[in-house]
């Protein structure tokens, strides 16, 4: 890869990241959505599962708008969270499997916020309002979906009886 000299390649760089990091959070989602056994947390991954599938194109439309070609780079940080969520649900027991995806899913939750509020204040730094809304409009689905995720792993808590570690 060739260094980056400018803020604006570098803003198209972690666009292409979160591409791919909203690409991976629909595998994420789709093995959590089969691995669940509560039917609430079955229905907040698929509900969040189309919302990704939206965000997704609320970032190409980004890329149209600055001109770019949509293109991913690997985001290695979302790799490791899809890896260790593979891992976590084959090493749970059943009983405590819920719990430990709605952990997993805050997890990548924060990082998705992060992602969309660093990327939010560059796009406000360089003036491209267009582009501020639409990932204005993706920050506040994540927002929303954190706060659905954080009250399901609540209920499952209450309802195992334990402590579910996020």
């Amino acid at each position: 890869m060739s260094e980056i000299t400018d803020p604006r390649a570098l803003f198209v760089h972690q666009l292409g990241e979160a591409l791919s990091m909203e690409r991976t959070t629909l595998t994420i989602l789709k093995r959590n959505e089969e691995a669940a056994g509560d039917p609430e947390l079955q229905r907040l991954f698929g509900h969040h599962r189309e919302e990704t599938e939206g965000q997704i194109r609320n970032l190409e439309s980004v890329f149209s708008a600055l001109g770019e070609d949509a293109t991913g780079h690997v985001c290695h940080g979302m790799e490791g969270m899809k890896n260790e969520a593979a891992e976590l649900t084959e090493k749970v027991a059943p009983n405590l499997r819920d719990g430990a995806l709605a952990g997993g899913a805050t997890h990548v939750e924060h990082y998705e916020i992060a992602t969309y509020e660093s990327l939010r204040g560059q796009a406000e730094a360089m003036g491209e309002q267009d582009v501020v809304a639409l990932l204005q409009e993706n920050l506040e689905q994540e927002q929303h979906t954190l706060q659905e995720i954080d009250r399901a792993a609540q209920r499952l808590v209450q309802l195992t009886g334990g402590r579910i570690a996020s």
